[in-house]
């Protein structure tokens, strides 16, 4: 009588009784058990997990059922030894679908990271295999203890999405542990197989194939283990000087594909041609990760959004707008919100004080932000709505009738039922808007009808859309802006 010897379950401590084909707790067996002496605690073939798929049940591979491909995030390189120091994590794919894009993107998100995410891109070889990627973070500072970091990775081609999830954890240990504390704690939660001789036991470890089997081997007190392999020839990993483990990809249900924006775009406006009641005349939008604000620039300005001083007679192109950075401000989304951060040589005041340069500080409802910490009323914003998927920004200055910003999340959808979010009065009477497959739309709160957005000559009404107002496919369709060589002309209906 032998114990279970499934693939897909090592772990299982059920008896398989002589002729039976599983085990008792229902899991498949071998056809031809394989001959072992009572010296052995653990005799089984796993299969590789990430190579090809099985042959069809027959005797000749010895199993009843064909073994399933599990694709996995191969990590490698870690060393919680370098506590509080940098630390650079090698990812590989393994066992991807053939079918799946030649280029997948994959984001991390984690406290370790800086900003707390990132995004890269596996490339696939010649041969099908990937190329590997690598992401740097650093514990310093961190409390000790367990973080968890969420891969993403996504294949997008012409027809469908398909999306891949993992969470992991990473062990940042206190900077006087001993590496004996540390490689006991990872023991404890990596390994799968763990075998202890004591008191002049043996223990015998046989083993075939299998990528991701961890075996933590132990002989204590005269004891005696052996651990064979029984690889085919080729290298045989015994001991890593970093630690390295596999994590299974979970593919998640992507909804139905949807027809692509009939206007992609990543920046528009719109345009109200007689703005009433304090309405602005330019509502800008941009979709991006990152939207960084600067100075206002006719020929390859540095920013995306793009600020002028408003005087009293109008914007003023000279004078204070040159006490503006090109590149002033920045503000992303993150995993908890969105954050505003100063990269300028003239700094910023949030709510009248400077958060210091390269210092993410999160928005806020209501917050004031003031462009240049040294001289007063250059350019003055409100948060008027931290939205899930977006952020809207109000002018308090004297450009407060001329412009107003809407920041959104790229190709996010807010979902339904619509999240509530807390508002300023100013926001609450603008449209609801979001950026999804590639472009702008409009969203009416009331029937949860969904309208693209584009420059077309005749639109339906929208709700909270007044009735002289145009959509334009540029942020600022009254300049003639000029951006890395290619000059962008004011679509006509913005100067209709």
């Amino acid at each position: 009588m032998n114990k279970c010897c499934n693939p897909d379950h090592p772990h299982c401590t059920y008896w398989v009784m002589p002729g039976e084909s599983t085990c008792a707790g229902g899991h498949a067996q071998p056809v031809a058990e394989a001959e072992g002496g009572s010296f052995d605690l653990l005799n089984t073939m796993r299969s590789a997990r990430s190579g090809p798929p099985a042959a069809p049940a027959s005797p000749a591979n010895g199993y009843l059922a064909p073994a399933r491909v599990y694709p996995q995030l191969h990590i490698s390189g870690f060393d919680p030894r370098a506590a509080g120091g940098r630390q650079s994590l090698k990812m590989e794919l393994r066992g991807m679908p053939q079918d799946c894009g030649s280029a997948l993107s994959i984001r991390l998100r984690s406290e370790l990271i800086p900003h707390g995410a990132q995004q890269q891109q596996f490339i696939r070889s010649v041969h099908g295999d990937w190329r590997p990627v690598f992401v740097e973070f650093s514990s310093r500072g961190k409390e000790h203890g367990q973080y968890q970091i969420h891969a993403e990775i996504v294949s997008k081609d012409d027809e469908a999405q398909r999306q891949w999830e993992c969470t992991f954890v990473i062990l940042v240990p206190r900077v006087d542990a001993s590496l004996n504390e540390i490689h006991r704690t990872f023991l404890s939660t990596h390994k799968n197989v763990r075998v202890t001789a004591d008191d002049a036991a043996i223990a015998r470890v046989s083993a075939q194939g299998g990528n991701t089997m961890d075996i933590d081997v132990t002989a204590r007190n005269a004891g005696i283990a052996h651990l064979d392999l029984g690889a085919p020839p080729g290298k045989v990993d015994v001991g890593y000087s970093t630690i390295a483990w596999d994590e299974d990809l979970i593919e998640i249900e992507q909804p139905r594909s949807c027809p692509s924006h009939p206007h992609p775009t990543l920046a528009a406006s719109f345009i109200n041609a007689a703005p009433e009641n304090g309405a602005c005349r330019h509502i800008r939008l941009f979709a991006m990760e990152e939207v960084s604000f600067g100075r206002f620039e006719l020929a390859d300005p540095e920013a995306d959004v793009l600020l002028h001083h408003f005087s009293a007679e109008g914007p003023d192109s000279a004078g204070l707008t040159r006490r503006l950075s090109g590149r002033h401000a920045v503000i992303r989304r993150t995993r908890n919100g969105f954050e505003i951060e100063d990269v300028s040589r003239y700094g910023l005041l949030l709510d009248g004080v400077w958060p210091g340069k390269n210092k993410p500080v999160a928005l806020r409802t209501g917050m004031k932000i003031e462009m240049s910490a040294s001289i007063k009323g250059i350019v003055l914003l409100e948060v008027s709505a931290v939205m899930p998927h977006g952020v809207i920004l109000h002018r308090i200055d004297e450009g407060a009738r001329a412009e107003c910003f809407v920041l959104l999340a790229a190709d996010t959808h807010p979902g339904y039922p619509l999240p509530r979010h807390n508002a300023l009065p100013k926001a609450s009477s603008l449209p609801l808007l979001m950026h999804h497959q590639g472009g702008f739309w409009h969203i009416d709160q009331l029937t949860g009808k969904e309208t693209a957005l584009a420059p077309t000559p005749k639109q339906e009404k929208l709700s909270r859309v007044p009735a002289h107002t145009r959509f334009a496919s540029d942020p600022y369709p009254e300049h003639w802006i000029v951006r890395s060589g290619a000059a962008h002309l004011p679509p006509a209906e913005a100067t209709a």
